[in-house]
């Protein structure tokens, strides 16, 4: 297992990064992404033969030339915009969830004791990338795996839902689930997990 380490500047250099660490893997591989690394696995996975299944967490899987604002703007409900805080940085800006709304947006189902810990450890991510549009979609050609969160208030559950059908992916609900659903459901995550695993083995 690998957790590579998403860069966070935008989609097409994150892609890229991605796609680099996935021509040092010789074998079958089963990619997984949460929120905005739902779009960055999209696009790095095409060209690899390897990758055998994709796996959505709360996750944006756009299609090609879509980005993440526009599946906001088409799904209203997101309470994520306005409790960005923006900071400059050479180049960009970059965003954070402002820890004062970080439970209520991000991980409402999280317990207290890591919530603060979260909102501090947060990485940001270019404001920019939120507006990049997406390359050619692997979903297209590659089996995917979706875990929405029913109670999602940084990407709507109705977002989720209708990514999930339009990639074709088998899907799972957690009703009552954050956006940090990986914490708040690990089990549930790990096992959508291993289904893509073994079900492209």
């Amino acid at each position: 297992m690998i957790g590579v380490a998403n860069p966070l500047r935008g989609l097409a250099g994150d892609s890229a990064y991605v796609s680099s660490v996935l021509d040092t893997i010789p074998g079958p591989v089963v990619l997984v992404g949460h929120s905005y690394g739902g779009a960055v696995i999209t696009d790095a996975a095409v060209g690899h033969p390897n990758v055998k299944a994709l796996v959505y967490v709360a996750a944006f899987a756009p299609d090609q030339g879509e980005s993440a604002l526009a599946i906001l703007g088409k799904y209203p409900g997101s309470q994520l915009p306005p409790v960005l805080t923006v900071r400059p940085f050479p180049g960009g800006q970059d965003a954070y969830v402002n820890p004062a709304d970080f439970r209520q947006v991000f991980a409402a189902d999280v317990p207290t004791g890591k919530i603060r810990l979260m909102a501090a450890g947060q990485r940001p991510l270019a404001l920019a990338a939120f507006a990049e549009p997406s390359g050619t979609p692997a979903w297209k050609t590659v089996p995917s795996w979706f875990l929405v969160a029913g109670a999602d208030r940084a990407i709507p559950p109705a977002a989720e839902q209708a990514m999930a059908l339009r990639a074709g992916s088998r899907t799972e609900v957690i009703r009552g689930a954050s956006h940090a659903v990986l914490v708040s459901h690990p089990e549930a995550t790990a096992h959508i997990i291993e289904a893509a695993a073994h079900a492209t083995s």
